[in-house]
């Protein structure tokens, strides 16, 4: 398989042919994961794996609460193994009373 079957709702802002799948594998991830529908993400574990969405989802630069409880719970990892979940953390806001 070239590239997989994915719709047009995750990838609104991009032209989805000029995409090189295996290069920017982890921008797919990413984007079927925070906008992508359940059939999207089902063709992503065909097309890339099991193993290989798991660890590209630890690697995202940026994933919702809700994204990165799900990856934990199918992928059985915790909140704080994600690259991103660490970088959440440094960005929270903190107010001076």
């Amino acid at each position: 398989m070239d590239k997989p079957i994915l719709s047009k709702q995750a990838f609104w802002d991009v032209d989805m042919n000029n995409i090189d799948y295996q290069k920017h594998a982890r921008y797919v991830v990413e984007k079927v994961l925070e906008r992508g529908k359940e059939q999207d993400f089902r063709n992503l574990l065909d097309f890339y794996g099991f193993d290989k969405v798991g660890e590209l989802a630890l690697q995202a630069s940026w994933l919702s609460d809700i994204s990165i409880n799900f990856c934990c719970t199918l992928f059985k990892v915790k909140p704080t193994d994600f690259k991103c979940y660490e970088k959440k953390q440094l960005n929270l806001q903190h107010w001076n009373f």
